[in-house]
């Protein structure tokens, strides 16, 4: 109901399988087991001795992901039992203790991951981040810390607590204040600024920190100049492998979350640094890269097995029975930390670096969303910052020296147009919303450990559309290409929405592609471009996504037919065109059971009969005035009924407009038909 605002991407919850929030919803569903091996292990995890603690924190990130056991897990206070063995003696039982609580503020979902704030997990979750980083501040050892504690095993701990740390943070408000107020930002840019030697954890930091910097402002007063100067160390990491460009897009997003402490003279730069990296990311074919990383692989594989085979060969089996004698040792532990993390991404060094660019391209899509939608200050708050003394003195920038007043939302909004336009953001976005790579798909769908790859390619192709929906909505029509480039693309939205004949069933593809089409047919039509898409092709399209569960995808469907309608209500030889989409809107207004959708397809019928002479026609051919006269009381009744308990304010207040506009469309419709009746 009037025009659609793309919502803004927040940091999606850590669940590499995908299936997290499916096995928890299961598990409610399903009975518990008295004598299950959930109360075994959870037994365990007082055994004095620290290799059973160890085995029992294994056995339970593991029971996480393969049983739905997360409810019966919660009843027996597993959090409770897990949070201490953070600050166990035994560094092994540490890391697998966090290891079991990362996997289980993984699968949890929003309410495990509060219960587990509730059940005081912050307390030594935060105790052990400041352990870790006092520990790789140490250099004096005992000879016992130096044979069980190393630098290396720290850090392994303090990534796995900062995937925890991530995880809570994302879903419980509570945390991200326990992590505002416990210094927890000083710690982990302390493990951030170690990326050169450790990549994986300043990921996860990277992770951490675009999360807990979202919508914060009690934690941006704490970014300090030397804490920017950290994050722009590792945005600027001249490093080029594809782990590390998954780190600066992570960073280059967390420096947009802070764009409102940083001076006014230096955003200009920042945004350019910033979409700078964004657009190298999205120049990277992911489809090749797949395909050349599998061969990589496979090669791999060929030479080690030729190598092993050359060496039983040359030195006799007795020779190689010695050498895996001594092996066992390094896969015994090689193999407890794959049990201990079948959550976390694979250890696979080219299938790890193929998921670090697709993970990179789908974070920098999503910045780009938020960069197009951000949410500024009201302009009186900006007027307030921009007199006050603590402005002026805000922080030393470590881009450039220069102080300042803050830049206005609208000079910000026009310093990023003009640097998306510039960066060829547009073009690489619509390069994007293809579909991905046919023989990448058919390569991760013979290899059972690429084919999650499969999921995150089609994830960038739908983030990208969203994407699309957001450019199209704020950049004016030269910076889109021009009349051409629309044309274009309307086309290309068009073969990709029909080339795929099942496209109904997949509610992700079918809301974004729906809210791209939505956003540049208004564009389209707004500038008088002619459309490419046929009114049949159109309404197939729409009576497709009517079915949809989804909400999103039934309001775009009528947005859609409202948009196309109004076109085609000023041009001759259009009734029996008008004539069906308004059967259409009035069969979704009168039935749909959300009155969100209801709302937005009344407006549609606004917007189709509202002026023009074949619409006008219609109207009266298909009764469309004692239709909406009947369903008026109808519609003030479900308000009135279902709103309060049903809808946000925000929903309420527009269909509270729906309800008036209802009430003057009939007006006008009697003078319609009195007119062409008489």
């Amino acid at each position: 109901m009037g025009k659609s605002r793309t919502k803004r991407f927040k940091r999606p919850q850590f669940s590499p399988t995908g299936n997290c929030q499916a096995e928890a919803a299961a598990a409610e569903n399903g009975e518990e087991d008295d004598d299950g091996p959930e109360a075994e292990l959870l037994e365990k995890l007082q055994h004095p001795t620290a290799e059973v603690r160890e085995c029992a924190c294994a056995g339970l990130a593991r029971l996480v992901q393969q049983k739905p056991v997360l409810p019966a897990l919660a009843r027996r206070d597993a959090v409770r039992r897990l949070g201490p063995l953070l600050l166990d003696p035994s560094l092994a039982v540490r890391e697998t203790a966090a290891g079991a609580l990362r996997n289980f503020s993984a699968c949890g979902g929003f309410e495990i991951c509060d219960d587990m704030v509730t059940k005081d997990v912050m307390t030594p979750l935060v105790a052990l981040l400041k352990e870790c980083s006092a520990g790789l501040d140490s250099n004096e050892m005992s000879p016992q810390e130096k044979k069980d504690q190393s630098k290396n095993s720290i850090e392994n701990i303090a990534n796995e607590a900062v995937n925890v740390l991530w995880n809570i943070c994302e879903c419980s408000s509570r945390a991200v204040s326990i992590f505002n107020k416990e210094g927890c930002l000083e710690i982990v840019l302390k493990y951030l600024s170690r990326f050169s030697t450790n990549v994986d954890l300043a990921i996860s930091v990277a992770h951490c920190l675009q999360t807990v910097t979202e919508d914060n402002p009690e934690l941006l007063k704490s970014f300090s100049a030397t804490a920017l100067q950290v994050l722009e160390s590792a945005m600027l990491c001249p490093v080029s492998s594809m782990e590390y460009i998954l780190l600066k897009t992570l960073v280059a997003g967390t420096i947009w979350n802070l764009k409102d402490v940083i001076p006014s003279k230096s955003q200009a730069e920042i945004i350019n640094a910033i979409l700078k990296i964004l657009s190298e990311v999205l120049e990277m074919d992911a489809g090749e890269i797949v395909i050349q990383m599998k061969e990589a692989e496979t090669q791999r594989l060929k030479t080690a097995a030729e190598t092993e085979e050359m060496l039983k060969n040359v030195n006799g089996d007795d020779l190689i029975e010695d050498v895996e004698m001594e092996e066992i040792p390094h896969k015994r532990k090689v193999r407890r930390k794959n049990f201990v993390s079948d959550l976390l991404p694979p250890t696979d060094k080219e299938l790890r670096e193929t998921i670090a660019v697709l993970t990179a391209q789908q974070t920098a899509l999503e910045i780009v969303v938020n960069m197009c939608f951000s949410e500024d200050p009201s302009d009186d708050e900006w007027e307030e910052l921009s007199s006050s003394d603590e402005s002026d003195a805000c922080m030393e920038n470590p881009f450039s020296e220069c102080g300042g007043q803050l830049l206005s939302p609208l000079c910000l909004s026009h310093e990023t147009h003009s640097a998306l336009t510039n960066c060829f953001i547009p073009q690489k976005v619509f390069e994007k919303t293809a579909s991905p790579n046919n023989v990448a798909l058919d390569i991760c769908s013979r290899n059972p450990t690429w084919k999650p790859l499969i999921r995150k390619m089609n994830t960038i192709q739908c983030r990208a559309l969203v994407c699309l929906q957001s450019l199209v909505s704020l950049l004016d029509v030269d910076h889109l290409g021009g009349v051409p480039a629309l044309q274009t693309l309307a086309q290309h939205l068009s073969q990709l929405l029909f080339s795929q004949p099942d496209f109904a069933k997949h509610d992700d593809f079918l809301e974004a592609i729906s809210g791209a089409l939505r956003a540049l047919l208004q564009t389209m039509a707004s500038k008088n471009i002619s459309q490419c898409m046929t009114p049949d092709q159109l309404m197939s399209f729409c009576k497709a996504g009517i079915h949809s569960s989804n909400i999103g995808v039934r309001v775009n469907v009528v947005s859609i037919l409202g948009i196309t309608g109004s076109v085609l209500a000023k041009e001759a030889g259009t009734l029996e065109t008008l004539k069906t989409t308004g059967h259409f809107l009035l069969e979704v207004a009168t039935k749909d059971p959300s009155l969100v959708v209801a709302g937005e397809a009344l407006d549609a019928l606004f917007d189709v009969f509202a002026d023009g002479e074949e619409a006008e026609k219609a109207s009266v051919q298909i009764k469309l005035l004692s239709a909406l006269k009947e369903f008026q009381p109808v519609f003030k009744m479900k308000i009135r009924k279902e709103g309060r308990g049903k809808y946000s304010p925000d929903q309420l207040c527009v269909l509270d407009n729906v309800k008036m506009n209802l009430r003057r469309f009939v007006a006008y419709q009697e003078t319609v038909e009195k007119r062409l009746t008489s």
